[in-house]
């Protein structure tokens, strides 16, 4: 082999690697997905492990156990008709819980994932997990229905300013979350409410 074929050599073998690595960036690992299926339509949710480790593991364990399974969507907060006159800073969530029968099996709370640590921001269709004070979250799951950055670190719809722990988002069925949204409620307490029938991973 020539010396020039050689070089040629090298530098295939060069542009093959630079074209994988490329190839690589361009397609990262899909982040893992459920499918939340209610009684009036199914919700299908990127979860952001990558981002939010701690919120992800936490929400799968429950998931795996069948725990959600048999669960409900329990709770609306909407501006029209306005179901929070007691709250200066409103918001628009649904919030959804395990199954009643498995709710003392709930695991012990979690840490949370500040949105400035994640960079995850509360945005239309982002789900996250609903809590009291600071760590405080066990199963209780809520999803945004428009932008809610009130719900961020540093907003001012819990008085501690250091809001709640997003770790995902809808990827289909922004129309059955709008559609629990408006159905009937006393107060923020859906009636009745809407049953989860099954949550699952998604393995495509």
């Amino acid at each position: 082999m020539t010396r020039r074929s050689f070089l040629c050599v090298v530098c295939l073998a060069a542009l093959l690697v630079v074209g994988r690595q490329v190839e690589g960036q361009q397609s990262p690992a899909r982040l893992p997905r459920v499918m939340i299926q209610t009684e009036i339509g199914d919700i299908e949710v990127e979860i952001d492990s990558k981002r939010a480790p701690v919120t992800s593991e936490n929400f799968f364990k429950y998931v795996d156990a069948g725990h959600y399974d048999g669960g409900r969507f329990h709770r609306t907060v909407k501006i029209k008709p306005d179901n929070q006159p007691d709250k200066t800073i409103k918001i628009e969530v649904i919030q959804a819980g395990v199954n009643p029968d498995k709710s003392k099996m709930d695991s012990p709370p979690v840490k949370l994932e500040r949105t400035s640590v994640t960079g995850l921001k509360h945005l239309d269709g982002v789900i996250s997990m609903a809590r009291l004070g600071p760590d405080t979250a066990t199963s209780d799951f809520f999803i945004c229905i428009g932008n809610q950055p009130e719900l961020d670190f540093g907003g001012r719809r819990n008085p501690d300013g250091q809001g709640f722990a997003a770790f995902g988002k809808v990827t289909k069925g922004m129309d059955v979350v709008r559609k629990i949204q408006q159905s009937a409620a006393e107060a923020q307490t859906l009636k009745p409410p809407i049953r989860i029938i099954k949550i699952k991973r998604l393995t495509k």
